[in-house]
């Protein structure tokens, strides 16, 4: 019996055995990944500032002997930790930044306790977010400061500076900030007034659990984690594919409650009545409008991003007041943007050559 015509019938035995040494490693590395416990995330050394309640400010220690003047405060988005931005040496954000001559500084956020269910949208822009600028300010020396803020983030970081814009924020990044809230069209079906009663979920449980946020998340990309764990498998021969799996997906699952309170407002002011877009956002009786903001403002958009589409992203620029401003979309999803080989060579650059020289 003659052989197909293009099947090398000499080179099957060589690719039997290159499958079932495959498989042998796969099942050698299956059993390594459950009996190990992954990269140590986070390491950058810090110290504690200032922690109270669900709120830590932490200052990175420098990695440069000449620091530029103006300090920077990354503000996290309150449903995720802060250790996206501090992977592993080589891919942090965090670590680039501190080698690039930059004071860092970051306010994180932990798990409100049951008795923090009533913290609003105030406790976090007109306390939270000034204590901590205050205190940047007396522990570097400078008055300026100058505030990164990362997905909702960037919204609480909006919000800041519209309100306090005769203050000392001198730069704003934003990276995929939201301000047109119809735009996220799965939450906004999610949310709907008709069918998502938020009092009484409020009223009920208190804090928001996170596995409701969690769950809304998969929702946007309901078989990305039975694909992923394919993909693991995949690769689990790979020590750098599955050193990278572990370190996202541990974050992608290590989301935060939300404070009953707080997500009322997000909820009713922002998802159901879209008044950061529609310029009729307060925070505790004072208004929040964009265009307040005069400071330098680059915002960083993801070409691929599936949790703040470009959409609910791109009229944040035109609304703001300042004539120095900036967007850039570059290639990538709502964490590789900022996180990850990709950002190493697109995002990290870019706000290192924008920032250095309003920094001085």
């Amino acid at each position: 019996m003659n052989a197909p015509a293009g099947l090398d019938l000499a080179a099957i035995p060589e690719r039997i055995q290159a499958e079932v040494q495959r498989a042998i490693m796969r099942s050698i590395k299956g059993v390594e990944y459950f009996s190990t416990s992954g990269p140590t995330l986070g390491s950058t050394p810090k110290d504690v500032l200032l922690s109270r309640g669900t709120m830590n400010l932490l200052h990175y220690r420098p990695m440069s002997d000449e620091i530029y003047r103006v300090p920077v405060l990354i503000v996290m988005a309150t449903t995720n930790r802060g250790y996206i931005l501090d992977l592993v040496p080589g891919q942090s954000f965090i670590e680039f930044l501190l080698k690039r001559g930059y004071d860092v500084y970051m306010l994180d956020w932990t798990a409100p306790r049951p008795e923090e269910k009533s913290l609003r949208m105030e406790d976090y822009v007109l306390d939270f977010i000034p204590d901590c600028v205050r205190r940047v300010q007396a522990d570097s020396g400078e008055q300026d400061v100058s505030v990164i803020g990362y997905c909702f983030g960037g919204v609480l970081s909006l919000l800041y500076g519209s309100i306090f814009s005769d203050g000392p924020m001198k730069n704003l990044i934003c990276f995929t900030t939201p301000i047109d809230f119809r735009e996220m069209k799965l939450f906004a079906n999610f949310s709907d007034r008709r069918y998502f009663d938020v009092d009484r979920l409020v009223d009920s449980v208190g804090n928001v659990p996170p596995e409701m946020i969690l769950s809304s998340f998969e929702m946007l990309r309901p078989a990305s984690r039975t694909v992923s764990q394919i993909q693991l498998w995949e690769n689990i021969w790979n020590d750098e594919f599955v050193k990278s799996y572990r370190m996202f997906d541990r974050w992608a699952t290590d989301t935060l409650p939300l404070a009953g309170e707080y997500f009322r407002t997000i909820t009713k002011d922002l998802m159901w009545d879209n008044k950061l877009f529609n310029d009729s956002m307060s925070v505790g009786g004072r208004a929040a409008k964009l265009e307040n903001i005069k400071v330098p403002i680059l915002h960083a958009v993801a070409e691929h991003d599936h949790i703040v589409p470009y959409d609910a992203a791109k009229h944040l620029i035109a609304r703001i007041g300042s004539e120095d401003k900036e967007e850039v979309m570059l290639k990538g999803g709502h964490v590789s943007l900022v996180a990850g080989a990709n950002a190493v060579k697109r995002l990290w650059p870019k706000l290192d050559s924008w920032l250095g020289k309003r920094s001085t």
